[in-house]
Parts: structure tokens; sequence; C-alpha cells
């Protein structure tokens, strides 16, 4: 009997947990249309800006000089680590400390730190690099202005030289199942156009400008860089819920199989333990009669 209460406890945690991991695969399910909506309607115009801002840095010679498309030698980088700041969504969080150790392994001959957006990969990446600093509570108010506030402080050190390339390390949201992790340029900018999507390369483009392309290109350019920012946030919210909602569905089933399996061993033990006290009666019986 003993065997079988602890089956029946086992079976009580099985469901327990079930109900818990299907609960948090709904509300995931909930938050990732929300996120969905944003990405895709903020995609567009952040590429067709980026696209604009490239062939505009291209077609101007004099803007050259530029700090922010400056090519200087890789001695510091600093990298963007976009990650959540809850675990329990499969390998999201993994695969981006991951992209991080292989920038490093590959980038050898430059000193690496890390600017890092989100708990989880604050809490892992400070145990191997410098850590520039953690904004680990963006989410509570992501908005342009809040994004804004972290690209003006890169753009002012890499002005100042002290970084010589930035790039952003995020999750790209491809569908629920599928997360691309995705090693973006931020600085310098790159006066070729590459469509992300198409891997097609865009030739500069002649336009007419009110006011001057050069005071354009000053105002759009902050603007740009941290609406590529914010796209990659959004982008790694979508990803964090797709991830999470497939790792509870997985887990779900895999309660659910588990509950199964302890249920059929529950119904042969107490199916055995029934036909020993038969046994025993019957034993009983024939002594008595004997």
């Amino acid at each position: 009997m003993a065997n079988l209460k602890e089956i029946r406890n086992r079976i009580a945690s099985v469901s327990s947990t079930m109900q818990i991991t299907s609960a948090m695969k709904m509300v995931s399910a909930a938050k990732l249309k929300k996120a969905t909506d944003a990405i895709l309607q903020m995609r567009p115009y952040s590429n067709k800006l980026t696209e604009l801002i490239q062939k505009l840095t291209k077609s101007n010679r004099e803007f050259d000089s530029s700090p922010y498309t400056r090519v200087r030698e890789l001695k510091k980088e600093l990298l963007i680590a976009i990650t959540s700041n809850r675990g329990l969504c499969g390998g999201f969080n993994s695969n981006i400390i991951k992209s991080v150790n292989q920038t490093s392994a590959v980038n050898t001959q430059s000193e690496i730190s890390v600017l890092s957006i989100g708990k989880k990969g604050s809490d892992l990446l400070s145990k191997k690099f410098e850590i520039h600093s953690k904004y680990d509570d963006i989410y509570e108010n992501l908005n342009f202005e809040s994004v804004s506030k972290v690209v003006d402080i890169i753009l002012d050190e890499f002005d100042k030289g002290k970084y010589d390339q930035v790039k952003i390390i995020y999750n790209r949201f491809k569908n629920a199942a599928t997360q691309t992790v995705i090693t973006e340029s931020f600085l310098p900018i790159s006066t070729t156009y590459k469509d992300n999507m198409s891997d097609v390369f865009h030739d500069a483009t002649d336009y007419i400008y009110e006011p001057s392309q050069k005071q354009i290109i000053e105002h759009l350019l902050p603007k740009s860089l941290k609406i590529q920012l914010l796209k990659a946030i959004k982008d790694s919210i979508a990803s964090e819920h797709g991830a999470r909602m497939t790792a509870m569905h997985k887990a779900t089933d895999n309660a659910q199989e588990l509950r199964d399996q302890l249920k059929l061993s529950y119904n042969k033990a107490r199916q055995a333990s029934i036909t020993n006290e038969i046994l025993e009666i019957v034993g009983g019986a024939e002594a008595l009669n004997n």
C-alpha cells in the first residue's frame, strides 16, 4: 500500500505541474499575439529608415567624416546582448550567451565589453565578461524614450573612441516555434545597404533634399539607431513569448505522458495488491477447513 500511496502522490504532483505549464502556455500565447503585431508593424518602418540612411550616407561624400560612419582599427568592442528577465523559455537565453561567447572567441585581438538588456544575460555574462551596464528594467517601460537614453550613451562613447565597434545580439522572431539568433552591426554605420531579408545589396540613389542632405542625415542618424535597437528589443520580446509557449507546450505534453505512465503503473500495482489479498484470503480459508 505504501507503494500505491507513493505513486498517487507522484500522479498528483505531475498533474499539478501540468496545470501550471498549461496555464503558462496560454498566457504566453496571449502575449505573443500582441508582441507579434508590434514587431510586424515596426519592421517595415525600421528597414526603410535604415535603407534611407545608408543610401544618404553613401551618396554624401562630405559625410564620410561623421563619427558614426568612421571605421577604426578594432581594439575595443561593445556587444549589446538582449535576453529576458525570466526563464522557462527553452534555449532562448542560452543561445544568446553562446553567440556572445562565439563572437568573443573569434575576436581574440579585441577587448570586449557587454551591455546587457535582460536579467538572465546580466547574471550569466557577468561571470566571464566586463559588463558595461545593465538595463534589466527596460522591459517595464519599453518605449522610444527609454531606448533613446541607452543609445545616447553608446553614441557618446563611440564618438569619444571608447569603442571601435558596437554589435547587437538578439533573437529575431520568425514564428512561435522558430527564433533566429542575429548578430547585427550597430556602429559604425555601413554606407552599403543590405536588406536583411533578401540579402540583396542596393546602390545609392540621388535625391533632391530640403533642407540640406547633411542636415537631414545628422537629424535622422541618431533616430535610426534608436529605432534599430527598439526593433531588436521588440523582436526579442516576441521571440521570448514564442519560445516560452513552445517550451511550455512540450512540458505539458511530457507531463501528460508521464502521468499516463504513472496511472498505468498505479493500476498494475493496485491489481497486484488486490490479487495478493485474494490469495491470502483463500489461503486462510483453506487453512481453517483443514
